[in-house]
């Protein structure tokens, strides 16, 4: 079983430039993507997502926002997007977000740290490694000091469920 040991944190867009930069040169650069993500009406943190490379369906055990997760994912045909959408669809699970999101994505020892910018969610740093059950919490203590090491502040669970909770309820007027 593999476990996403995740760390993130809102950034400014200063911020993000910086450590654009930063990355492109002290880290090897993986990819650029455009993501569309739908979170599905379920009881079960369930999504598709369309990319720049393929389409998927996932699920992340736990609760939104955790730092350790159980991940689960299948990856499709980026063509297979809407037929995936409608066979949900079809079953009564509907789309409740939509989320469009600018991605790059690097290694930087090991670790994938990905820049984000979400329309009308704001900027985002993330670090992950992918974990077994018994190694997750001193992934997590690696995760931390790398933030660290670049002065991030881990901007509190709190507040990002208060984000997203504001997202939730406004997505479609913020993504306009």
């Amino acid at each position: 079983m593999e476990i996403e040991v995740e760390l993130r944190s809102f950034i400014t867009k200063e911020q993000y430039e910086y450590f654009l930069d930063f990355f492109r040169k002290n880290g090897k650069f993986l990819n650029e993507d455009e993501q569309e993500t739908h979170y599905l009406s379920t009881d079960q943190d369930l999504r598709i997502q369309k990319n720049n490379y393929y389409s998927k369906i996932w699920m992340k055990k736990g609760k939104i926002h955790d730092m350790q997760r159980e991940e689960i994912e299948v990856k499709y045909g980026k063509e297979d997007f809407d037929k995936i959408s409608k066979i949900f669809k079809e079953i009564g699970i509907n789309t409740k977000i939509k989320w469009f999101r600018k991605r790059y994505t690097f290694d930087w020892d090991g670790t994938t740290v990905a820049l984000d910018y979400t329309k009308g969610y704001g900027y985002i740093i993330e670090f992950e490694i992918l974990s077994s059950n018994d190694n997750k919490d001193s992934t997590l203590e690696i995760l931390k000091q790398k933030m660290n090491l670049l002065e991030i502040p881990l901007t509190p669970k709190e507040d990002f469920d208060k984000a997203y909770n504001y997202y939730e309820e406004n997505w479609e007027q913020l993504t306009k």
